[in-house]
């Protein structure tokens, strides 16, 4: 791709380029393969963008790393290659945290990798990092890096200065930011139970399945056609719905079925339900029935769906938060560790002290995951909030001795 771009830009009005592609890689080398969360080939959409202009940019970038103010520097600033840059590096890793919030339902912790843990070619790279209760392990849900200069020199992607301060040409500085098919397996182990799939409803193929009840000889026809037109009042309202009128089935074999599947709401309608003009819902991530009327069935149903969403949401985010730790002390930082939870703790930065606590951390005594990467504490990244000044603080690694430069969330990770 780089070296199209280096034939693309000739000029600075060449830039900001843009572009995005969905294509699969193919790993060289390739161990402990597991469904979803690492494959020896997966399926990911990356975009790479290349600008003229950074310094600027990275101030108005790092004045503030809530985030929260990208709007407002898109207003205020007059350089469309700060424009750019926003919508790349920063604004691109708030979209994947959005993709994650407002369509799986999955909190999850916005933040910047350390030097050891960053995109080799980058200058830096931002992060969004999730939480699976039932391993106490954390997962990179998606990246977006800040690759500088580093390929466009290597790539000669370069155009000369519009400002004809120097007689050099400039290179482009460049972003990159990728998701992957990760995140299916990612909402399995989230919302999983014993049962099956719970899906979050905006995701979901189907977000209602209608089975008809207690059908015989008799009431067949006439019932199915009530079915189907709750169907077609539901579709037309934009709800994706599905409705099973197998009949070499059983109601039960199809309430298990799509249990199974993680279909949001369940919606059985039977010969009283049909005469009464009402119609008896389950809810999959709870399992919680109730009896709504078939009048503006179409309004109700929708703002079911966005309740069982949020509900979804904050059932993780108060998984997510039990198991959040924040401590100075390294026997605290392991006890908590090995009790399933994600920590911050302070931390110097240095490469070579990170590499200790993750060997440090790792626990002899247990029987480890065959399957896992590391069963030590690794960094997942610097969180944008804070829980406190770690200057104030040593590094949390007790052989360091360091002043610590910031509060790192560690844990282990998929």
């Amino acid at each position: 791709m780089y070296p199209s771009y280096a034939s693309w830009v000739q000029s600075h009005r060449d830039l900001p380029i843009r572009l995005n592609q969905w294509c699969n890689v193919v790993r060289w080398e390739f161990k402990h393969p597991q469904p979803f969360l690492r494959t020896r080939e997966f399926l990911w959409q990356e975009g790479h963008s290349a600008f003229a202009n950074r310094d600027e940019a990275v101030e108005e970038v790092e004045r503030d790393n809530k985030l929260y103010f990208f709007v407002e520097i898109l207003l205020k600033t007059r350089m469309e290659e700060l424009r750019f840059v926003l919508s790349q590096v920063y604004t691109i890793l708030e979209l994947y945290h959005q993709v994650y919030r407002d369509l799986l339902a999955i909190p999850t912790v916005k933040g910047r990798k350390t030097e050891k843990e960053k995109f080799a070619g980058g200058d830096f790279t931002t992060t969004v990092e999730g939480y699976i209760g039932a391993s106490g392990r954390a997962i990179q849900g998606a990246t977006s890096h800040h690759l500088g200069q580093n390929f466009s020199k290597m790539f000669d992607i370069s155009f000369e200065d519009p400002e004809k301060k120097t007689s050099d040409k400039l290179f482009a500085h460049q972003n990159s930011w990728g998701l992957t098919t990760r995140t299916i397996g990612v909402v399995v182990m989230v919302h999983g139970d014993d049962t099956g799939l719970v899906l979050p409803p905006r995701v979901a193929q189907f977000q209602v399945v209608i089975v008809p009840c207690g059908i015989n000889n008799k009431n067949r026809d006439e019932l199915v056609a009530h079915c189907k037109n709750i169907a077609s009042s539901l579709s037309k309202a934009g709800v994706r719905v599905k409705g099973d009128y197998r009949m070499n089935y059983s109601s039960g074999w199809k309430f298990n079925h799509w249990e199974l599947k993680g279909v949001p709401i369940r919606m059985e309608i039977g010969p009283r339900d049909m005469k009464t003009n009402q119609v008896c819902i389950v809810r999959r991530d709870t399992m919680a029935k109730a009896t709504l009327p078939v009048e503006n069935l179409d309004t109700s149903i929708k703002t079911l769906l966005d309740t069982i969403h949020d509900d979804m949401y904050q059932k993780a985010l108060q998984e997510r938060d039990a198991n959040l730790a924040v401590t100075t002390s390294w026997d605290e930082f392991c006890g908590m560790l090995n009790n399933k939870k994600i920590i911050m703790a302070p931390f110097c930065g240095d490469i070579p002290c990170e590499e200790c606590i993750k060997k440090d951390s790792a626990r002899t005594d247990m029987e480890v995951d065959a399957n896992a990467p590391s069963m030590g504490a690794k960094s997942l990244c610097i969180p944008f909030e804070q829980p406190g000044d770690a200057t104030k603080e040593k590094c949390v690694y007790p052989k360091c001795g360091n002043s610590a430069k910031y509060y790192t969330l560690f844990g282990r990770s998929y």
